[in-house]
C-alpha cells in the first residue's frame, strides 16, 4: 500500500511537471520552428506572385516535384535517376574527402599545439591556403587527375583541413598547463599525457572544426559538381536551372538544407557519445 501511495504521489508529480513545461516545449520545439519555416514560405510565395513566368509558388513547387519526392530512387536510363541516387552520389564524395581530411588535419593539428618549431614552420603556411576560394583548387586537381571524381575529393579534402587543424591545435595549447606540470612531476610518458590529458582536453575543440570542415565540405561539392558535372544533387541543380525548370531547383535547395542539418546533427551526436557530455544546441 505504502509502495503504491508513493508511486501514486510520483506519477502526479510528474503530470503537474509536464503541465508546467509542455507549453514551453511546445513554443521552442513546435511554434516557433513552424512560424520561421511559415514565414519563407510566405516571403517565396509574395516574390512569385511578381514573376509568375518563372519562380513557381510553393504549391506548384510541390506539385511538380511530385514524382521526385514520392519516387527518390527509381531509375529510369543511364542519365535519369531520383533525387536520392543524386545525394548518395555527392554524400559519398563529400565523406570521402572529409575523412581523408581529418586524418591529415587532426594530426598537423597535435603538431602543432604541442611543438613551437611545428607551429613557427606551418602557420603561415595555413594562413596563406585558408582564404583560398575552393572553387581556386578545382582547375590544380583536374590538371592533376585528369578526371571531375578524384578532383571533387581533393577539393573536399584540401578545403576540409583548414578548420580542423586550427581548432585541433588551439584545443591542443589550451590544455591547462597545471596538468602537464603534474604528469612531468608524475614522470607519465609522453604517450601517455597525449592519449590521457591533452587528447580528452582537446576533444571539444576538435569536434567544433570537424563540423565546421564538414559544412564547408557539403557547401563546396554543390559549387564543384556544378562545374565538373556527373551524377550528383549540384550538377542537378545546374542542369534543371538551365531548363529553366526552378520547381526542381527550390527542391535541390530544400534537399541540401536538410542534408546539412542532418549532418551537423550527426556529428553533435557522435560528439556526445565520445565525450559522454550533452551538446548544447545554439
Amino acid at each position: 500500500m505504502f509502495i503504491q501511495l508513493n508511486l501514486s504521489a510520483i506519477a502526479l508529480a510528474g503530470v503537474a511537471a509536464w503541465k508546467r513545461v509542455k507549453p514551453v516545449v511546445i513554443r521552442d520545439a513546435v511554434l516557433l520552428p513552424a512560424a520561421g519555416f511559415l514565414g519563407i514560405l510566405g516571403l517565396w510565395w509574395i516574390v512569385a506572385s511578381f514573376n509568375r513566368d518563372l519562380i513557381p509558388t510553393p504549391y506548384q513547387a510541390l506539385i511538380a516535384n511530385l514524382d521526385y519526392i514520392f519516387n527518390p530512387f527509381y531509375q529510369r536510363g543511364p542519365g535519369d535517376l531520383g533525387i536520392g541516387w543524386l545525394l548518395l552520389a555527392s554524400l559519398r564524395r563529400v565523406l570521402v574527402g572529409f575523412f581523408m581530411g581529418a586524418a591529415v588535419a587532426i594530426p598537423v593539428g597535435f603538431l602543432i599545439g604541442m611543438s613551437k618549431p611545428a607551429m613557427m614552420a606551418l602557420n603561415p603556411l595555413i594562413q596563406i591556403f585558408k582564404p583560398v576560394s575552393p572553387l581556386a583548387w578545382l582547375p590544380i586537381a583536374l590538371s592533376i587527375f585528369n578526371l571531375a571524381e578524384p578532383s571533387a575529393i581533393f577539393v573536399i579534402f584540401i578545403t576540409s583541413l583548414w578548420p580542423t587543424i586550427i581548432n585541433t591545435a588551439l584545443g591542443v595549447s589550451s590544455v591547462s598547463q597545471d596538468y602537464l606540470d603534474v604528469a612531468r612531476v608524475l614522470e607519465m610518458p609522453r604517450w601517455r599525457r597525449i592519449t590521457k590529458i591533452i587528447w580528452p582536453a582537446s576533444l571539444p575543440y576538435i569536434f567544433t572544426g570537424l563540423r565546421i570542415s564538414l559544412g564547408i565540405a557539403w557547401l563546396v561539392i554543390v559549387a564543384v559538381e556544378m562545374l565538373t558535372g556527373g551524377v550528383g544533387i549540384g550538377f542537378f541543380v545546374w542542369d534543371e536551372w538551365s531548363r529553366l525548370n526552378l520547381s526542381s531547383v527550390f527542391l535541390a535547395v530544400f534537399v541540401i538544407g536538410i542534408t546539412g542539418l542532418l549532418l551537423d546533427a550527426a556529428v553533435d551526436k557522435v560528439q556526445e557519445l565520445v565525450t559522454h557530455r550533452s551538446i548544447q544546441s545554439h
